[in-house]
């Protein structure tokens, strides 16, 4: 991989143009979902918003030759229907050429760095729509943390309204990651409660003119049968900072056997798995599908 990143750097400074070439011949998924109707998508956006931690790594995701070496076994793995990620990792993936066949999702609003007294008011400083339909993608991803006692709550849910309405004019997939957060102790906490994340999906739900290509992007918590009976939106089950896998992992089997969950977007724990391997990690969670 390090070759390849010198030949990334190398186009980079030289001929820019590659990116938009590799985007435009392309060969686009079928379906946002993959051939068959369930979605594995490897997420990889992290780094942008700062947050760099992996298994306990502080910065495992910062040495991006690693990184896209990481995405290569991924998304090499059959079951992988899809990425999520920035604009600097998809072209660097782009001029790799390792997305034909796949759906891939920008993500758009990373202004909320991970940690930072502002991170609630999560801007949008990644993908806009225009630039995802034009790259040829499947949709634009929006993190949208909801905080009732934070003045910047309403802004946050102006911006991602626009985001859903600005997608949906152009038929792409709105991806919408709501949690129902608070400030504890100085930090921005999410509240995985079950009625916590059922009024989340009540909020998310309901943002922009039309909600018809809207998905939600939902964490697997206690009683998801009565936390999932909130919508009729197709439902992603998110990966999150992982500390035990094989709970993870039950708990999105049992969550994925109902109606509306579409699929899996999993990054951290799928790509630095405990023991170092990403195909084995990312079989397993195939497997669940």
């Amino acid at each position: 991989m390090r070759d390849r990143l010198r030949e990334i750097i190398e186009t980079r400074a030289h001929d820019p143009e590659a990116i938009t070439r590799a985007a435009a011949s392309r060969v686009k998924a079928a379906s946002p979902l993959g051939d068959g109707g369930r979605a594995m998508i490897i997420a990889a956006d992290h780094p942008a918003r700062g947050a760099l931690a992996a298994g306990g790594n502080p910065t495992a995701m910062a040495d991006r030759a690693e990184l896209l070496e990481r995405l290569c076994v991924a998304l090499a793995r059959p079951g992988v229907t899809g990425v999520l990620g920035t604009a600097d990792i998809l072209e660097d993936l782009l001029l790799l050429g390792v997305l034909d066949g796949k759906a891939v999702f920008g993500s758009m609003n990373r202004g909320g760095l991970a940690g930072a007294a502002f991170e609630v008011d999560d801007r949008f400083t990644g993908y806009d729509a225009g630039t995802i339909a034009a790259m040829g993608f499947d949709g634009g991803k929006m993190l949208t943390r909801i905080a009732p006692e934070d003045p910047a709550t309403p802004s946050i849910l102006e911006n991602t309204a626009c985001a859903v309405n600005a997608l949906a004019e152009r038929r792409l997939v709105a991806m919408v990651e709501p949690f129902w957060s608070a400030w504890r102790d100085g930090q921005l906490r999410n509240d995985l409660s079950p009625d916590a994340v059922i009024k989340s999906i009540a909020v998310a739900s309901g943002l922009g003119a039309t909600s018809a290509h809207t998905w939600l992007k939902l964490p697997a918590v206690a009683g998801m049968e009565r936390v999932l009976a909130a919508t009729t939106l197709p439902v992603l089950l998110l990966g999150g900072e992982v500390r035990d896998a094989d709970a993870a992992f039950a708990s999105w089997k049992e969550a994925l056997a109902l109606p509306v969950v579409r699929g899996l977007v999993v990054g951290r724990s799928l790509l630095y798995p405990a023991d170092d391997d990403v195909a084995g990690a990312v079989d397993r969670a195939v497997s669940l599908l």
